[in-house]
């Protein structure tokens, strides 16, 4: 069997994310690193804080996959003086590769958005939206009816905890069905979730004036869909382990020795925020 190569990784992660499938804006692919190292640790994490970095340092990663970009605008200096610079600078200090899957791996099937999908209870999806020609969120039908407070704390109990929690608009005994859904930040899908008669719609970093008026103007269609602001890291944390079996099957299936390839996804939450005090007890979650 072929030792296994960054260049080996990186075809099949191309293969399983490809590169022409992310936004325009976007900046997926290799960061650091040489296509010729070998690799036999892989680390995955949301972001790549330092923090993160050092993490894998520590482990002894070979290379870090993300689906955050470290290097999303235009940097002009990697001095250890500011964040992005120390981060770059730890990253090849410690000779770890770094690779971006970003929006490519929120349209992929298997990917970010239908992996939230699974966590919601659902079993069969369709996009959402398009944009830029491609498929947007996952937008499908739950078994059975439920409360929406039923839904909201079975995806709560199948994310990972993050300090914030999940926030939940609408009525605890509202009924709920049919679910849209985008990883990470998603206000500007509202929309698209009503058009798909979605009695929920669930993402993240809702802004309160968006959310607010998309509410309001639910109540002239029986009050939905209702909304969950799941958290940005907890709704696209869940795809890294899948990310990684299926990276792992792939290097096998191309010859490459997998025989003591270890990986592993990082424990670090990378939500920003830390606690919180004096949230308002809930006024009618029916336990």
């Amino acid at each position: 069997m072929e030792t296994i190569r960054l260049r080996h990784v990186l075809t099949a992660l191309e293969e399983m994310y490809p590169v022409d499938t992310a936004q325009s804006w976007d900046r997926v692919g290799l960061v650091t690193g040489d296509p010729e190292q070998p690799v036999r640790r892989i680390h995955a994490a949301v972001d790549p804080t330092l923090e993160v970095i050092e993490e894998a340092r520590e482990a002894g990663a070979d290379l870090l996959v993300t689906h955050h970009p470290l290097l999303l605008r235009g940097v002009h200096s990697v001095a250890t003086t500011s964040a992005k610079g120390a981060a770059v600078t730890s990253l090849v200090v410690g000779d770890v590769a770094l690779y971006v899957a970003h929006t490519n791996a929120d349209v992929a099937e298997p990917g970010v958005n239908t992996a939230l999908a699974a966590a919601c209870g659902l079993t069969a999806t369709e996009p959402l939206t398009l944009e830029e020609g491609r498929a947007m969120g996952r937008v499908g039908d739950l078994p059975a009816e439920v409360s929406l407070a039923q839904f909201a704390r079975s995806l709560a109990a199948a994310l990972p905890p993050a300090p914030a929690g999940i926030r939940v608009s609408g009525p605890a005994d509202g009924r709920v069905r049919r679910v849209a859904l985008l990883g990470g930040a998603g206000d500007g899908l509202v929309d698209a979730a009503a058009a798909a008669g979605a009695d929920v719609y669930v993402t993240s970093d809702l802004r309160h004036h968006p959310a607010l008026e998309a509410r309001e103007d639910a109540t002239t269609r029986g009050g939905t869909p209702f909304l969950v602001d799941a958290g940005h890291w907890a709704t696209e944390s869940l795809w890294l382990g899948e990310m990684l079996t299926r990276l792992g099957e792939s290097l096998a299936a191309a010859g490459g020795d997998v025989v003591g390839l270890e990986t592993h996804v990082s424990t670090i939450c990378t939500d920003p925020w830390s606690f919180t005090v004096g949230a308002r007890p809930d006024q009618g979650d029916p336990q």
